[in-house]
């Protein structure tokens, strides 16, 4: 099987589309009701009704299960809300400070690969990343993005120490993309102690600020929107609140 990192991340929309709508909330939306608007929008685009979106939020402090989530790497299940949802991936936490990305995408427009389209998203934070010097990397058997820390000690096998800035879990149904990416800006990185992030282990979580870097919420959309258009083409800022019009 072809490595994420050697794919082809290009996920141009077909000529003649739209672009897509680049819309950001203010505030803090609540968990529940993002996930009522973005089913709602996926299901408007498989019908041809609605545009492709792509929708950037901040969250409560809250804790979702994806599919793979195991019970056991949930450790403080009374400390924030609890989310079971349909996406990809295990527990993970989102909160004021780190910004997620939903992104709701007709791939049969793109392409229709899901590995792919994985690999894109990777390939969209890294690049966002790169504006701040940060250098953000893949890895093959852990989704997500990371960055080598060497002010740390390294692990026992003597390879560096690295973190995870950047988290992607995502559905797909009939080819419509939902859910997305979340980059740490400045979280509380004491409130991931709730759950075994992801399921890993061996690695801790980083973001922008605990880097040492003082990158805004702002700085990091405008990013943002310039790694995506590369990646995936056109977008255009609709400054209505999706709430509002939801």
């Amino acid at each position: 099987m072809t490595e994420r990192s050697l794919i082809a991340t290009s996920f141009l929309a077909l000529p003649g589309s739209a672009p897509v709508e680049w819309r950001i909330e203010p505030g803090l939306t609540p968990y529940d009701q993002a996930l009522a608007i973005m089913e709602e929008r996926a299901d408007a685009i498989r019908q041809g009704s609605a545009g492709e979106m792509v929708w950037l939020v901040e969250h409560p402090p809250i804790y979702t299960a994806g599919t793979s989530a195991q019970e056991q790497d949930l450790v403080e299940p009374d400390r924030f809300p609890v989310f079971k949802t349909g996406r990809g991936g295990e527990y993970t936490y989102h909160g004021p400070g780190q910004r997620v990305a939903y992104v709701m995408l007709d791939l049969k427009r793109r392409r229709e690969d899901v590995r792919a389209f994985v690999a894109a998203l990777e390939a969209w934070i890294i690049l966002a990343l790169a504006a701040f010097n940060v250098k953000g990397e893949r890895r093959e058997d852990r989704v997500g993005v990371w960055v080598v820390r060497p002010d740390r000690p390294a692990l026992p096998d003597g390879s560096p120490a690295e973190d995870k800035i950047a988290a992607i879990g995502i559905r797909l149904r009939r080819w419509v993309s939902f859910h997305g990416i979340a980059i740490n800006v400045e979280p509380e990185l004491g409130h991931f102690s709730g759950i075994v992030p992801c399921g890993v282990t061996d690695h801790g979580v980083t973001s922008l600020v605990d880097l040492g870097l003082p990158v805004t919420m702002s700085d990091l959309d405008v990013a943002l929107k310039a790694a995506f258009e590369e990646i995936f083409g056109p977008a255009d800022m609709i400054a209505e609140s999706v709430r509002k019009t939801a």
